[in-house]
Parts: structure tokens; C-alpha cells; sequence
């Protein structure tokens, strides 16, 4: 695998770091409508902040020396509406220099900016790729005792070693942009964990497809990682979030055809949590569908979770499709769908993630839940 700085894992967006890094420099705002920059001047002119105004667009540059950009960012959002925070554009530039055409590829929105600043911990963590993997089992629902594979389950490290959980990250990372940082930093620890705990029979790899904008140069590193790992490719699967609701249908279809054509199998996770679940499974076609864990908690005495979750058990096993159903909790709705035919099981009533995969999990079959 060709190694890169920690610089370039991090953040496409150097200018931004140079930023977070508290340097001096030249900040742009461009404001969306002219009244926007009417509430920004006075707090400049407050400040004693010597600005220069644009001409073609309502918007305006400053010098800051450093740590200044930041101070300047927050305080503009206190003075803006919501969509005015969306929509204002940002470029940080080192030093005191006018932007260059290759700097535009750098402009984030002002709220971007913002979080940008206040990610440091994670940039950190990404910078020095602090990251594990815990492992769920994913069991044979006619006998939990059968272990089928594996999910692996991004977790972060911090300094001293704690373990810092996947939600603080992912809120982050989407936020301040860091999402295609991040989603590569847990697709390469599941490789890496599984090789350490020399995992067998399937591994479910979690990835964003819109942290992905070129699937053949931002995949390499995973495959090269798998091959490297001498994971056999038919032994994964890379499951796909169902409640992104991906907006670019065309890429998604892309992204899964580089998995496909390279000899992976995809699921489709989350079914049933968004609003276009049965469109994607036309679309996608894949080899798994997981049911969400909100669908599946108390099916056995919901009759809304029951018929939708027997509907779409009904279309899996028509098109031949695998059902994984998570989030299983009690003995109740484990019966339930073992006896409307799901293939596989996940949750706390089989095994909670864990650093060391287990490689035990309880039976609860159908002949000994029906004589008890």
C-alpha cells in the first residue's frame, strides 16, 4: 500500500488545516444577499478588523494574525440566520496573498468552517489513525449457535487509550466534512482486526457512499488492504446505510458495481428506516438485506412492525435476497422471525460487540422455544 502523510489522510482541504493550526492568514466570506454583509460590517468595524470589500459579489476579505480566523467565524454565526451560516462561503488562505485558481477547490461553508475548527480531536485521532474495531455476531436464525459472520464496529481511541464511540465521531465528521477520513479509517481497522483475530466465515464492512467521490482511487487502499490481509474477496460484505437516502442514485450504483465486478457481495443496511426502501431494493439488488433494529424492536406485538417486516421478508425470500435482522434483544422477537423465515440474527440477546470476537453464541432454536 503507498503511503501517504498523515497531513494528506487527514483532510483534502490543506488551507483548513492551516486554519485549525491557528497560522496567520487572509480569510474570504462570501455572503449569499447583500443584507448579510450589512450585519457582518459593524461587528468588523467594532473589532477594528481592517477589511476590504468585494465588487462583483456581496462579500469581503481581512487579514488575521493568529488564531484570528476562528475568533472571526463564530462571531459572524452569531450575528447570521441559520441558512445565512449554510450559505456563507469561507477560504482561508496562509499568509497575506490573494487566492490562486487551485485554492477554490478549498471553500467551505461557514458552518463547514466552524466545525472544521472545533474538530481537532478528530484530526488528531485521523492524523494518528487511533482507531479499533469491535465485532457483532451474525448467527443463523434456526440455530444461534452457528456462527454465519462477523460486523465489524467502528471505535476511537484517545490519548490515553478510552475508547470513544462511533456517534461524537460520525456527528463530527459529517458536519465538518472529514466523513471520507473517516469512513476509509474504519473500513481499513475492520481489515486490519480481522486479520489479527483471524476471523472466519463473513465480515460486513459499514461505508458511506457519499464519502466516496471516485470509487476506483478512494476503494484501492480497502482492496489492496484486503488482498494484503489475504482475506478471500468473497468472504466480505460492504453494507450500504439505507437511511442515507442517496440523492445521487447513479453514483451509488457505481460504487456497488466496483465491489460486485471485484468479487464482494453488498447488503443493504437499515432496511425500513428511511423513506425509500423498497426503490433502493429494485435499484441496488443486493445479496443482503438487514432489517432496522427499530423495526425489529417488540415486532412480536406491534401489528405496524409485523406486517411490514413480514412484507418485506416475503420480497427477500421471492428474490432470493438474505435477511440479516438486527437490534434482537429478547427471546419474543427472535421466535417471531424464526418462524416467519428471516435467515440470519444480530443483537444483544445473541452477543454484544466486543474487542475479541466470541466465538460461542447461545442456541435458541425453534424445537426448544416451543416445548418451553
Amino acid at each position: 500500500m503507498s503511503q501517504t502523510s498523515p497531513a494528506s489522510k487527514t483532510c483534502a482541504c490543506r488551507n483548513l488545516i492551516r486554519c485549525y493550526a491557528g497560522e496567520a492568514g487572509r480569510l474570504f466570506l462570501w455572503f449569499p444577499v447583500p443584507h448579510t454583509l450589512t450585519k457582518v460590517i459593524p461587528y468588523l468595524k467594532q473589532a477594528a478588523f481592517d477589511y476590504e470589500l468585494m465588487q462583483q459579489r456581496p462579500g469581503l476579505s481581512l487579514i488575521c494574525e493568529s488564531g484570528q480566523a476562528q475568533e472571526v467565524a463564530h462571531s459572524i454565526a452569531q450575528l447570521v440566520a441559520p441558512r445565512e451560516l449554510r450559505e456563507t462561503q469561507v477560504l482561508f488562505i496562509r499568509g497575506a496573498i490573494q487566492p490562486q485558481l487551485h485554492d477554490f477547490s478549498d471553500i467551505a461553508s461557514l458552518q463547514r468552517f466552524i466545525k472544521f475548527s472545533q474538530s481537532n480531536w478528530l484530526i488528531d485521532m485521523l492524523a494518528a489513525e487511533r482507531f479499533t474495531s469491535y465485532f457483532q455476531p451474525i448467527v443463523s436464525i434456526q440455530d444461534t449457535s452457528q456462527i454465519y459472520g462477523y460486523e465489524s464496529l467502528l471505535r476511537g481511541l484517545d490519548e490515553q487509550g478510552n475508547l470513544v464511540m462511533p456517534g461524537a465521531m460520525l456527528e463530527l465528521a459529517t458536519e465538518a466534512g472529514l466523513m471520507p477520513q473517516l469512513d476509509r479509517a474504519a473500513r481499513l481497522s475492520a481489515i486490519a482486526q480481522a486479520k489479527h483475530h483471524e476471523l472466519t466465515g463473513r465480515i460486513f464492512i459499514n461505508f458511506t457512499p457519499t464519502a466516496l467521490y471516485d470509487p476506483v482511487s478512494c476503494l484501492r487502499s480497502t482492496v489492496e488492504a484486503i488482498d494484503k490481509a489475504g482475506i478471500d474477496h468473497g468472504r466480505v460484505v460492504f453494507e450500504v446505510v439505507e437511511s442515507d437516502n442517496p440523492q445521487d442514485l447513479a453514483h451509488l450504483k457505481t460504487v456497488l458495481k466496483y465491489y460486485r465486478d471485484a468479487g464482494f457481495s453488498v447488503a443493504l443496511d437499515d432496511l425500513g428506516s428511511g423513506y425509500s426502501s423498497l426503490n433502493l431494493l429494485h435499484q441496488l439488488r443486493p445479496d443482503f438485506i438487514k432489517l432496522d433494529m427499530e423495526l425489529i424492536r417488540d415486532v412480536h406485538q406491534d401489528i405496524y412492525k409485523a406486517s411490514i417486516t413480514e412484507k418485506l421478508l416475503e420480497i427477500a425470500q421471492k428474490l432470493d435476497i438474505q435477511t440479516v435482522a438486527e437490534g434482537i434483544e429478547c427471546i419474543e422477537e427472535l421466535h417471531w422471525l424464526q418462524d416467519r423465515g428471516a435467515t440470519f440474527a444480530q443483537g444483544y440477546l445473541i452477543a454484544r460487540p466486543s474487542a475479541v470476537p466470541v466465538t460461542a453464541t447461545p442456541r435458541f432454536d425453534v424445537s426448544q422455544l416451543n416445548n418451553s
